[in-house]
């Protein structure tokens, strides 16, 4: 457990350091766009509850899709495969913004090692 709260202080901490960039934040509010509006169209659309809305939405552009819920209507699966081509390639932006940020304080980490 506490290796989890770990990595959550190490994503967090990656989140701040990485605000400073113009490229994260542009992704990072990109990202919550798209699964702001991936929620509401599937509210309104499939008439899903909020929480199932953004639960399919989220599995959706972290490629996990799990399955349990799909979209019934035409107009759903047309969005749905417009979504994933989007929404991949935009949280795949953010996430490698991440690991930048977490790789360069690794870096800087090593570097104020070999000067003392």
């Amino acid at each position: 457990m506490l290796s989890l709260w770990l990595t959550i202080l190490r994503l967090v901490k990656a989140i701040f350091r990485s605000w400073e960039l113009p490229e994260f934040r542009a992704a990072f509010v990109l990202s919550l766009v798209i699964l702001i509006s991936g929620t509401v169209f599937y509210r309104s659309v499939e008439g899903w509850s909020w929480v199932d809305a953004f639960y399919f939405s989220a599995t959706t552009i972290s490629t996990v899709g799990l399955g349990d819920i799909a979209p019934a209507t035409d107009l759903g699966k047309i969005f749905t495969v417009v979504y994933i081509f989007v929404g991949v390639g935009v949280f795949v932006t953010l996430f490698s913004q991440l690991a930048r940020a977490l790789l360069q304080k690794g870096k800087d980490e090593e570097g104020d090692s070999l000067q003392d």
